[in-house]
This record gives C-alpha cells, sequence and structure tokens, in this order.
C-alpha cells in the first residue's frame, strides 16, 4: 500500500460533475478509434514519483493517454498526454494547487479545469521557463467564446462547448 496515499473528504460527484466528464469521454473517444490512444473517465489512476521522490497517486476526471503499455492493474505508470478535472466545491483547491503541480511535475502536455456552475473551460498549456515546466493559461472558454474551445495537443479531435456541457441545467 502507498504510504504516501492522501485521504481526502470529498462528497459524492453531482450529477452535473459526471454529466461533464461523460459528455468529453463520449465525444472525444469514437474520434481516437484505431489510434495509439484512449481516453479515460475518472475510473483510472496514475501513480508517480514527484520531485523529492515520493509514490503520488492521481485520479484524473477523464484523461487521453497515448502510453497505455506501462499499466500495473487499474494504475498507469507513466503520464497521459492531456487531463481534465471538473470543479466541485470539496476539490477545487486539491485541483488547482496539488493535483496541478503533480502533473506539471510529469510534463502533462495540457490540463483543463472545468467548472459546470459557471460553464467555464480553463485550459492550460505546459512550456519551459528555461529548463522548468510550466503551466501557462492558454485561454478561457465561455459561452462567449465558446468557438474557441479545442484541445490544443490534439488538433484532430472536435469538441464543442455545447457537447461538454449538454444537458447540465
Amino acid at each position: 500500500m502507498d504510504s504516501n496515499l492522501k485521504i481526502m473528504d470529498m462528497a459524492g460527484a453531482s450529477p452535473e460533475h459526471s454529466a461533464v466528464i461523460v459528455n468529453f469521454v463520449s465525444a472525444v473517444r469514437k474520434q481516437l478509434r484505431y489510434s495509439t490512444c484512449y481516453v479515460y473517465s475518472d475510473n483510472v489512476q496514475y501513480r508517480f514519483c514527484d520531485e523529492r521522490g515520493n509514490q503520488q497517486t492521481v485520479i484524473p476526471d477523464a484523461s487521453i493517454n497515448c502510453r497505455i503499455k506501462s499499466r500495473r492493474g487499474n494504475s498507469f505508470m507513466d503520464s497521459p498526454r492531456f487531463v481534465m478535472e471538473v470543479l466541485s466545491p470539496s476539490t477545487e483547491k486539491y485541483d488547482r494547487g496539488e493535483k496541478m503541480e503533480i502533473y506539471r511535475q510529469q510534463e502533462i502536455e495540457e490540463y483543463w479545469i472545468v467548472d459546470w456552475r459557471s460553464r467555464t473551460v480553463e485550459i492550460y498549456e505546459l512550456d519551459y521557463d528555461g529548463d522548468t515546466p510550466r503551466y501557462y493559461l492558454w485561454d478561457t472558454i465561455t459561452e462567449a467564446n465558446k468557438g474557441k474551445l479545442k484541445i490544443i495537443h490534439f488538433p484532430n479531435i472536435k469538441v464543442t462547448w455545447d457537447e461538454l456541457f449538454d444537458e447540465i441545467e
């Protein structure tokens, strides 16, 4: 058992939280068919070592992984290329802080933070400040600029703002 596993007090996800994840995975899944990449919902975990050598385990709400050979059970031992977190009151601080830092250290190319309550998508792209990986806010997508929504590192995959927030009251 991982002695560094972080236990968090999280209420069950709301139906809207889950719907955003399902909407994203549904929109992407068929487009990745016949490729070497797969989209996963929040049922797989990734295990990494942080900069201090501590084992970290994270479960993104959605991920696109093209390195699926490094799997042990339901855990991947290598980084996905894309992760998405859907905010909830109990996870927002963790998603914007410690979890984002873990993803940065693992050099995950693109990170989306989705807030279904305000219907916004923050798109972060990994770049480097010298040798240091760093996330830069590429754009914040709202209904006003919804046509700009895209997965930067998978330009052939189309996910619309309307698809992402479909059936969200």
